[in-house]
């Protein structure tokens, strides 16, 4: 049986920006996946700051644009401490989108800190939602 997006996961998804909706519709067809955030308005970005699941404040992540230029993705099930896992799913998604061109990097090369989580689009400008 194919996988699929709950609404919940979908609805995430579709604040994000095409080319990573385009990814992530192909990834969930070989991997079971989670979408954990898309776009972050102002009181998300500072909570996740203050909660240490981000080093940006506002205006400062790919998750603040509108529709939002990164995406914050886990294999399905959950688990935060399956490194591995964590991994070979980043792998498989960065293989999928070097074969359909879609120019993104893998949150957990960051040089500053470890996000696994998060995949962004590189070379793609937005504009914040409050300035749309």
């Amino acid at each position: 049986m194919t996988p699929t997006f709950s609404a919940k996961s979908s609805e995430r998804l579709a604040s994000c920006h095409p080319l990573l909706q385009d990814l992530f519709n192909e990834v969930i067809k070989h991997r079971d996946c989670s979408i954990l955030f898309g776009y972050r308005n102002r009181e998300e970005q500072e909570e996740a700051f203050r909660n240490g699941n981000s080093k940006a404040h506002y205006g400062n992540s790919q998750h603040n644009f509108y529709p939002s230029l990164a995406v914050d993705a886990m294999p399905w099930p959950i688990n935060w401490e399956d490194m591995k896992g964590i991994h070979e799913f980043a792998g498989f998604v960065l293989g999928v989108a070097a074969a359909k061109g879609i120019p993104i990097r893998w949150g957990g090369k960051f040089k500053s800190f470890f996000d696994g989580p998060h995949f962004e689009l590189t070379g793609i400008t937005g504009k914040l939602k409050e300035d749309q």
